[in-house]
């Protein structure tokens, strides 16, 4: 028996393998595989409710989603019965999770007149929709125990909450406050705050609900060492001396946030993260976290370009970030193009007590445009320093320019200069923004010789300021103001690099680049040939009102400008010059990318203008 039972299952399983592909057996064909399913309507359904109501419905009654069937199936006339009589239930409990908890549903039947097949209508009367009356906000016994701390706490929470009272009921939102609340909270220093007990007390009669939410927020994190990975050929102090943190300050997600974000700005790594343990037993000094991926120690780029203001240009870029073994970067430039020849270096070290970093820099450019030549070079020595929000650029600069001009003949001059630039940024995206403002300020003051003009001293003020704003359905609104003045006697000669002109793609649209500026005349009466210089004094102001092309793709969008501005001497003289028109955005991941077509209103015809990310 036992053997004549081992052999039925030995042929039943060389029978199965048989018709494995490893035993020479063909597999079976899907008959699925070589013929799609053919479907039809096997009846139809319209639902009578308000639009935000309706695609919900439409989305998951079970009628409207077995309105079609395969071929090979059949829906008797009683499983149909049966799907609309369970439909009222069904839309109710959907129409719930709205805030609509008296919902009237019935549904209608009958016989569509284009082919004859069942029609069954929906008829949704929502009634009155919930509205948060009352939001409570707890602490668990032992959570928060820092008494001012959870006063503050508990007030950031709840006012922040996304439910507030008077607003529509919804499970969805509520579902979704619950878990930004709790992100927030562990953000504060309660990485392993969780919910003791949330509950959504419903009155469907009087059509409000009340919120209740008790906080388990565990112990506050305070911070411990430094645990850095993937450090091989830079110094570990480069990043340590990022950090403005001590060991036992609080935990917060901003501090690691702005952390993470200054060493990806570093330049000497391609990828940072920064995070800590957050198991509850090591809360009194968790370990921070810091794992970094080296970037090469050198690197070269080379770039075909073309640019709106300068024409079409070679690039050739070489960085090395630790020359001769110290502990600084140095990047040289080349560009070579039409219009714009130059050269540009740098040496900047690596982060220094107080996120200070010393920089020595020069550039030596050859500028051909609107019929002149400058020449010019500028060496700096100075110290930077970037936080989250403020730049700030501290240096000492000699700068010496020529220009040859066919109609005002030839100019050198140079100055010494001690300058302070100072940048603030407060917007929801460097890269991107929508929302906020930027503000940047130069100052600076020196004394400035030339062989054919009086020497004496100067000061140089500068500002720029835009603001980003939201507004309506998906439109959004750019404003720019710009001013800049150079305090001498008139005698005095300025280097023409210190000096201003107006037009271009981030000055005055409709306008070539530097075009905008005071006018010389070939003779001292204003007679003879004409040419543009540039000025003592500057303005310009820019508004931009953009919107997506399709709400389905919001990283491309239209706009429409209007920009004025102008370059002079003196304030008096200063004559804005219009230029308006219409653009395309794309909001690129390395920035946006701008195509203007613009109407200079002086000159009386249009241009086109490129630009690529966002200057401040």
């Amino acid at each position: 028996m036992i053997r004549a039972a081992a052999a039925l299952l030995a042929g039943a399983l060389l029978a199965g393998c048989s018709n494995m592909a490893l035993f020479g057996g063909k597999p079976e064909a899907d008959a699925s595989a070589e013929k799609p399913v053919a479907l039809r309507t096997a009846y139809h359904v319209e639902v009578v409710a308000p639009d935000n109501l309706r695609k919900l419905l439409l989305d998951y009654l079970d009628l409207a989603r077995f309105q079609t069937a395969p071929e090979t199936d059949t829906m008797t006339p009683a499983e149909l019965t049966r799907l609309a009589a369970a439909t009222p239930v069904q839309a109710k409990s959907l129409l719930e999770t709205e805030g609509y908890f008296e919902a009237d549903v019935k549904v209608l039947t009958s016989v569509s007149q284009e082919d004859e097949l069942p029609l069954l209508r929906v008829v949704v009367d929502p009634g009155p929709r919930v509205r948060v009356a009352a939001l409570t906000l707890s602490t668990s016994a032992g959570a928060l125990k820092d008494a001012p701390r959870e006063a503050a706490v508990l007030a950031d929470l709840k006012g922040a909450f996304r439910l507030q009272p008077g607003e529509p009921f919804r499970q969805s939102e509520w579902t979704a406050a619950k878990s930004a609340a709790l992100t927030r909270l562990r953000g504060q220093g309660y990485a392993a705050a969780n919910w003791s007990r949330t509950a959504a007390q419903v009155d469907a009669i009087g059509h409000r609900a009340g919120l209740e939410l008790e906080i388990d927020s565990g112990p506050l994190f305070r911070l411990g060492a430094l645990q850095i990975e993937g450090l091989q050929r830079y110094d570990e102090e480069s990043v340590r001396k990022l950090a403005t943190f001590r060991p036992g300050d609080a935990y917060t997600d901003a501090l690691m946030v702005e952390y993470q974000e200054r060493l990806q700005k570093l330049g000497l790594f391609e990828s940072a993260s920064v995070d800590i343990d957050a198991d509850p037993a090591g809360a009194v000094a968790a370990p921070v976290r810091v794992r970094v991926k080296e970037m090469p120690l050198q690197g070269a780029t080379v770039g075909v370009g073309i640019s709106a203001n300068t024409g079409p240009r070679v690039t050739l870029e070489h960085t090395h970030r630790r020359p001769f073994g110290l502990e600084w970067v140095a990047t040289n430039k080349f560009e070579l193009g039409r219009d714009l020849n130059k050269w540009e270096g740098s040496l900047i070290s690596h982060p220094l007590d107080g996120l200070y970093r010393n920089l020595l820099s020069g550039w030596v450019e050859r500028l051909e445009d609107n019929g002149e030549v400058r020449n010019s070079v500028r060496a700096r020595l100075g110290r930077t320093q970037d936080t989250r929000r403020i730049e700030r650029l501290y240096f000492a600069e000699l700068v010496r320019s020529t220009v040859d001009n066919d109609v005002t003949g030839s100019e050198t001059a140079q100055a010494l200069s001690g300058n302070y630039h100072w940048t603030y940024r407060d917007v929801d995206s460097v890269l991107l923004p929508t929302k906020g403002y930027t503000f940047t300020a130069e100052s600076g003051a020196g004394y400035a010789r030339s062989s054919t003009a009086d020497n004496g001293p100067f000061g140089r003020l500068y500002g720029r300021i835009t603001g980003y704003w939201p507004f309506g359905s998906a439109w959004f609104a750019t404003v720019r103001l710009e001013a800049a003045q150079v305090f001498a006697r008139d005698s005095v000669a300025i280097p023409d690099t210190l000096l201003f002109r107006a037009g271009g793609d981030d000055s005055v649209r409709g306008y070539d680049y530097r075009s905008l500026g005071p006018i010389a005349y070939e003779n001292p009466d204003g007679t003879g040939a004409a040419t543009v210089t540039s000025g003592r004094m500057l303005f310009t102001s820019s508004a931009e009102i953009a919107r997506p092309f399709s709400l389905d793709r919001p990283e491309f969008l239209w706009a429409v400008f209007v920009d004025a501005g102008n370059a002079a001497n003196h304030w008096r003289e200063l004559d804005p010059a219009l230029g308006y028109g219409v653009g395309a955005r794309w909001r690129s991941p390395v920035g946006a990318f701008r195509v203007d077509v613009a109407y200079g209103q002086e000159v009386r015809k249009a241009r086109l203008h490129l630009s690529v990310g966002i200057a401040f």
